[in-house]
């Protein structure tokens, strides 16, 4: 199994997860759950918003069918605007690749969670554990006390986005 700071973290925590390794590229949601053999809607994916007046970006986590919902996102937070960075900006800003961009790799890097609220319909969901070629399935509860992430409605279904995951 692959060992990283993440399931160092999770396992100190007594946290209980499951790692899954998958291959070591960037690979949508969509596919990690074909891989997995899981229900799409329980892969969770990071997507690096950024705000237009500056400050810490966002990390937002939703459902790999799903696309954020930057109006939505921006309501909840009480910002004017907030915009969707170029891969290589979010690799930037949170020191990982695209692929493997994960709220449980940047608990001390101060970011901001906010977890799709679909997230509260499921005792467990995967998400990135770190690094391209990981993932995590954890309960949502574990990874809402971590990240101190906030839940709101700020996706939308859509066909496999665009977006970084």
């Amino acid at each position: 199994m692959v060992t990283n700071n993440v399931t160092r973290l999770l396992t100190a925590k007594k946290i209980p997860f499951e790692a899954f390794e998958l291959p070591n590229e960037k690979i949508s949601g969509m596919d990690t759950a074909r891989l997995l053999g899981v229900d799409p809607n329980l892969i969770y994916k990071t997507i690096v918003v950024t705000r237009e007046k500056g400050g810490k970006p966002i990390l937002a986590v939703i459902p790999a069918p799903h696309q954020v919902d930057l109006k939505a996102l921006a309501a909840f937070l009480g910002e004017k605007k907030l915009k969707l960075p170029s891969q290589r900006e979010a690799e930037q800003l949170t020191g990982l690749q695209v692929g493997g961009i994960s709220p449980l790799a940047l608990l001390q890097r101060g970011f901001q969670v906010v977890l799709d609220e679909a997230a509260m319909q499921h005792e467990k969901i995967h998400v990135s554990g770190g690094q391209r070629g990981l993932n995590i399935r954890l309960p949502v509860k574990a990874l809402i006390e971590l990240t101190r992430a906030r839940t709101a409605v700020i996706s939308s279904p859509r066909g496999e986005s665009s977006d970084q995951d």
